[in-house]
């Protein structure tokens, strides 16, 4: 499968092999219900899922844990001062670890363009990741400039360059764009980000999706 080795995705299991739409659909579909009520069962079903389907695509808590970092504190904010939200908060970020460490970006991209998401928010957030790492390196280059020319800033005054940096920045990424851009338009791009490998939907996709089923029945029952 197309970027199982790429940056973000652990391992690989019979869940990393799975059609992106299958695991999008099926593991938002577990997030909705959990966020639809506030009924117990509801959530230790839902919890449950998860963790199976961690437990088949290998990922253990230490990866969760050290993924789900990023979140950490506005779950724990959740938690103080909403007690009754805070399963919901810890069973969409278990769903999006999840997603994050069988399926690339890119696949996640091609699925939701395959299930019809508007065209402009996918093509937004695919320039966004191919191109950030870009930016980063700009930033960096510009940060080791101003170090090599003694740059120590010790009171707010000198604080100043940072906002000729920021500009300086921007400017560069908006050139970038640009020719970005008239270099893809002269090479026939059609506002469709190309993918060497075509999406399959196969039976074991079809049956990973019916095997979250039982957590809508026990939605309905609760």
């Amino acid at each position: 499968m197309s970027g199982l080795h790429e940056a973000g995705v652990v391992g690989d299991s019979a869940i990393h092999r799975l059609d992106p739409r299958a695991k999008l659909l099926g593991l938002s579909a577990v997030t909705v219900i959990a966020v639809s009520t506030t009924a117990w069962p509801v959530h230790v079903a839902c919890a449950a899922a998860l963790l199976l389907v961690a437990t088949l695509a290998h990922i253990g808590p230490r990866t969760i844990l050290r993924r789900a970092r990023i979140v950490a504190l506005p779950v724990m904010l959740v938690a103080a001062f909403s007690p009754e939200i805070a399963p919901k908060a810890l069973i969409g970020t278990f769903s999006a670890v999840l997603l994050g460490a069988t399926t690339s970006f890119p696949d996640v991209l091609h699925a939701l363009e395959r299930l019809r998401a508007p065209r402009l928010l996918v093509l937004i957030a695919a320039f966004m990741y191919r191109y950030l790492f870009t930016i980063v390196d700009e930033v960096q280059r510009m940060r080791a400039a101003l170090a090599a020319r003694g740059y120590r800033p010790r009171h707010a005054l000198q604080i100043a360059a940072l906002g000729r940096v920021a500009t300086a920045l921007f400017l560069r990424t908006y050139e970038r764009g640009e020719r970005v851009h008239l270099a893809m338009l002269a090479r026939g791009f059609n506002e469709r980000m190309p993918r060497l490998h075509a999406l399959a939907f196969t039976r074991a996709d079809a049956l990973f999706v019916a095997a979250l089923a039982p957590v809508l029945a026990v939605r309905l029952v609760a």
